[in-house]
């Protein structure tokens, strides 16, 4: 896949470009990402280019970041227990991201390879499982990050007040989460439109969307803490560009001469 994703923000003055490619099968190639990804940043006013940067670790940490905040008002009050299924690079940011949020006391990892779960689970402190089911069974946050055309998360194994953050299967004829589950949730989505045209948890399962991540930030609509849950994510572009500006303001930053 190849993707062009601009985006422009009038508020901050800010226009830009990401350009990224999926190649699924990069897994199988020792050292090869699936994902490839530059920046482009633009002067809104004049057209003219700002900065180009590598996006790769943006979209890591952008995707990670979204998760958090849904995180933050979605899960339950009482939450511990985290798990993660999927062992790749957005496994690794989601941890990272999600533990700024809730001081996890229990993290579990799994992966259809085990040994890429044992090396993902001995790099972040947490525990390698054979299956999903053992995997999720006590946690109170799942996080989705497979590369899976079909379901691996199950309603049977998720707690009644569990929050899930569904990154993967972004296309509308791919789900990491079965139908009976998404029908059984309060969907939130990073974007109505974006989940109705691109998810195929929410368009296969024919789950009704109940709100916009950044509703429930507003106040527009609630925060059903007390309810299973489920955040889609498929990622935007004005994230990317609105973190590469936030690179490029630090950069600039850092790069002032030092005055006495």
């Amino acid at each position: 896949f190849f993707g062009l994703m601009p985006a422009m923000c009038e508020a901050e003055e800010v226009m830009g470009t990401k350009l990224v490619t999926w190649y699924p099968q990069n897994t199988g190639r020792h050292g090869v990402p699936t994902h490839h990804a530059i920046i482009v940043l633009f002067n809104k006013n004049t057209g003219i280019p700002k900065a180009i940067m590598d996006g790769e670790v943006i979209t890591a940490m952008r995707t990670a970041a979204c998760s958090a905040v849904a995180t933050k008002f979605l899960a339950p009050p009482s939450a511990c227990k985290l798990a993660i299924l999927g062992a790749g690079v957005q496994a690794r940011s989601h941890y990272h991201a999600l533990i700024t949020v809730i001081p996890f006391t229990q993290v579990t990892v799994w992966s259809r390879s085990f040994a890429s779960a044992e090396l993902c689970a001995s790099e972040l402190g947490a525990m390698a499982c054979q299956s999903v089911e053992e995997a999720v069974r006590e946690a109170d946050v799942i996080v989705t990050v497979t590369a899976s055309t079909t379901p691996v998360l199950r309603l049977e194994w998720v707690k009644p007040n569990a929050h899930i953050n569904g990154v993967g299967a972004c296309r509308p004829d791919w789900s990491e989460i079965d139908t009976e589950l998404m029908r059984a949730a309060v969907v939130y989505v990073d974007s109505r439109e974006g989940a109705l045209a691109e998810s195929g948890d929410v368009i296969l399962s024919k789950a009704e969307v109940y709100a916009e991540l950044g509703e429930v930030v507003t106040g527009v609509k609630e925060a059903k803490r007390d309810q299973l849950t489920v955040f889609k994510s498929l990622g935007m572009a004005i994230e990317d560009v609105m973190a590469g500006e936030l690179v490029l303001e630090q950069l600039a930053s850092h790069s002032q001469p030092a005055t006495n």
